[in-house]
């Protein structure tokens, strides 16, 4: 029998549980706290990657974020201020970044990145009317000192080891991938494994079919509050109207710490600021997605005519300005990768930026709460919610549905910090 699920959210998270849950025969409602058209997941370059099996917390990232910490140019930033919250899941991700967390988090990220894979490419793509510019060419990570090499000839290793097919380019090979332009790197990882698409593309056609699929959606609902009784939120509280629910998945993106500080849930978390140029009939042009190692950026060709520049982590509050110097140091990344590549700082509205939500350790956080029995939480993503969407909305169904999940999903604890 179908329930009355209300989704807070209207990210790739929420939308993708939305399509799902709809699918699993429940009435579903999606509460948006402003408009569905502007949020972190049209704005990223669009990869779905199981290359990305080696998470956030890794070793060596602090001490690159501490000689990274003046530089207005800085692909990894923290911005220091007083704040509980962010001194919690500062203590959390350092304690994180260890080599054994990084061995014990490659097969569930593997994992997942898998599952989602599968579901773009077996559902998803497959779906009538639903077109979202779906590419599985691969994807480079190219990089420039011998440092980055040897991590690239063990990155390969642990891809073999796993499963993933994946090639080490050396400078005349990796030249090859891109012959039409010039590249700047010694070699690179060749990630056959993975796929790119339009995010904007995805996201506009993903509300168009929940919208002819039944599902309700609902902009500027802002949950402020919530009512309970007998274990379980019975009611979502806005200023514009209330919502009762069998069922409440919180997949609210970079606001989820406090959605979930609202459900009696700690959630360490914060969010991490990108931004991204979007050139459309550029005069450059890339073959395949590349990831630039030592420039911490990422160059992604979309949709036929398209071409986006991306990066930076800068975690932040969501009310500090942007800091467009970031955008600067990504188009001088990309200019030492393709030297004729010369790409001019743009018109600040023609720059995009969001809010990844970055977990404490790298892994998402899916799955119930101690709390409410009828409380489901997705969220804490960082980089890769676009790539995780469509597998995460499968086990979001599934945890609802109260069926058997489709991968293991221990792994993803929402409380494994307690």
């Amino acid at each position: 029998m179908g329930k009355n699920v209300v989704v807070i959210g209207g990210g790739i998270i929420g939308l993708s549980s939305a399509y799902y849950l709809q699918k699993a025969g429940h009435q579903v409602t999606v509460l948006q706290r402003e408009d569905f058209m502007d949020n972190c997941s049209y704005g990223n370059c669009g990869y779905v990657c199981p290359s990305h099996f080696i998470p956030l917390a890794a070793p060596g990232i602090v001490k690159q974020g501490l000689k990274w910490m003046w530089n207005s140019r800085s692909p990894f930033y923290v911005q220091p201020r007083l704040n509980r919250s962010l001194f919690d899941w500062g203590m959390k991700f350092m304690k994180s970044a260890t080599s054994e967390h990084v061995e014990r988090s490659a097969v569930p990220l593997r994992d997942i990145s898998l599952l989602s894979q599968h579901e773009f490419e077996q559902t998803w793509f497959n779906t009538p009317h639903f077109e979202f510019a779906y590419e599985h060419n691969g994807l480079l990570e190219i990089f420039q000192t011998e440092e980055a090499a040897v991590h690239a000839r063990h990155t390969v290793e642990k891809g073999h080891e796993l499963g993933l097919d994946v090639e080490l380019l050396d400078a005349a090979a990796l030249q090859e991938k891109e012959a039409h332009t010039r590249v700047n790197g010694i070699g690179a990882i060749f990630f056959k494994c993975d796929a790119h698409l339009y995010p904007d593309k995805l996201m506009h056609g993903l509300i168009e079919l929940l919208r002819a699929s039944g599902v309700t959606l609902l902009a500027n609902k802002e949950v402020i509050r919530i009512e309970t009784g007998g274990g379980q939120v019975k009611k979502l509280i806005t200023a514009t109207g209330d919502f009762t629910a069998d069922e409440v998945v919180v997949a609210t993106g970079s606001w989820s710490r406090e959605m979930a500080a609202l459900m009696g849930t700690n959630l360490p978390l914060v969010p991490g600021r990108g931004y991204s140029v979007t050139l459309e009939d550029s005069p450059y042009r890339v073959n395949y997605p590349s990831i630039l190692v030592e420039g911490r950026a990422a160059i992604t060709p979309m949709d036929g005519n398209k071409i986006r520049f991306g990066g930076t982590m800068e975690i932040t509050s969501t009310t500090t300005p942007p800091r467009y110097q970031r955008v600067e140091g990504i188009l001088a990344a990309v200019k030492r990768f393709f030297p004729e590549f010369d790409v001019a700082m743009p018109a600040k509205e023609k720059i995009w930026y969001g809010y990844r939500p970055v977990s404490a350790d790298g892994l998402p956080y899916i799955g119930r709460i101690s709390k409410f029995k009828n409380v489901v939480i997705a969220t804490g993503h960082s980089m890769m919610g676009l790539s995780l969407g469509a597998g995460t909305g499968k086990l979001v169904s599934e945890l609802v549905s109260e069926q058997p999940t489709s991968i293991d999903v221990r792994p993803y604890a929402v409380e494994r910090f307690d």
